[in-house]
C-alpha cells in the first residue's frame, strides 16, 4: 500500500498523527499532514486504514501497490 496526502485539502486536525504516530506527522510551519512513511509495511496496514479513516478533510487515501 502506498499512502497519498493532499495537503491542500488537510485541515490540521492532528487526527493521522495522533493515531500513527510513526508513519504520520504535521508540519511545524501550518499543521498539514507530513507522510513519514509513504510505503509502510504490512503489519500496521490496519492502523493505516485507520489513521486515513478518522482524517476529518478526506486528505488521505491509499492506493494499492501490486508486487
Amino acid at each position: 500500500m502506498k499512502i497519498k496526502a493532499d495537503t491542500e485539502r488537510c485541515v490540521g486536525a492532528g487526527m493521522c498523527a495522533l493515531t500513527l504516530p510513526e508513519v504520520f506527522d504535521q508540519s511545524e510551519d501550518d499543521g498539514t499532514v507530513e507522510v513519514l512513511d509513504p510505503e509502510p509495511p504490512a503489519e500496521r496496514a490496519a492502523a493505516v486504514r485507520r489513521a486515513v479513516q478518522l482524517c476529518p478533510s478526506g486528505a488521505l487515501s491509499l492506493d494499492s501497490i501490486e508486487e
